[in-house]
């Protein structure tokens, strides 16, 4: 029978409990701090070439409001030491996600109600309307009327409750 040394144990021990180490997030070789220091030109740069001409064209008025509303339900969460901010509703679609909303929860209108979307670093470049899905998954199946259990349906009336 093998036996175990105590160091090569004590090793193994601390090895099998060390604490899990997360990839950090990068853009196009950023991390999160550097792209929230650049300017708008500079991060414009990185991104891809629609996303740029828009950028480059200049942001309307629209979009910056948002990102205001946006700034201040961060700053009223941080005094009041909750985790997450308000939800700030917005119809903009097509708004472009910048590094200054992450963390951010925001209310995107599908058509009919507002989806709430928590912007992540992973999500920078994208817009919002990709993350609040306007149509929902039709299921095609008949209900099961018939007595046996199968997908016909019966012709005998069966009345409503």
């Amino acid at each position: 029978m093998a036996t175990i040394n105590e160091p090569e144990f004590a090793t193994a021990v601390a090895v099998a409990t060390k604490q899990r180490t997360f990839k950090k997030f990068s853009f196009r070789g950023y991390n999160v701090e550097a792209l929230l220091r650049m300017s708008n030109v500079d991060l414009s740069k990185l991104f891809k070439a629609r996303v740029r001409r828009r950028f480059y064209r200049g942001l309307k008025k629209k979009p910056l409001i948002l990102i205001k509303k946006l700034r201040k339900a961060k700053k009223e969460a941080k005094e009041e030491n909750k985790k997450k901010p308000e939800v700030v509703k917005t119809h903009l679609r097509n708004m472009i996600i910048v590094p200054e909303m992450i963390g951010s929860v925001v209310g995107v209108h599908n058509g009919k109600k507002f989806n709430e979307v928590v912007i992540k670093p992973e999500m920078i470049g994208h817009y919002l309307a990709e993350f609040s899905m306007t149509c929902k998954k039709v299921d095609h199946y008949r209900p099961r009327i018939c007595g046996c259990g199968c997908y016909r349906i019966s012709t005998r009336f069966i009345p409503l409750r």
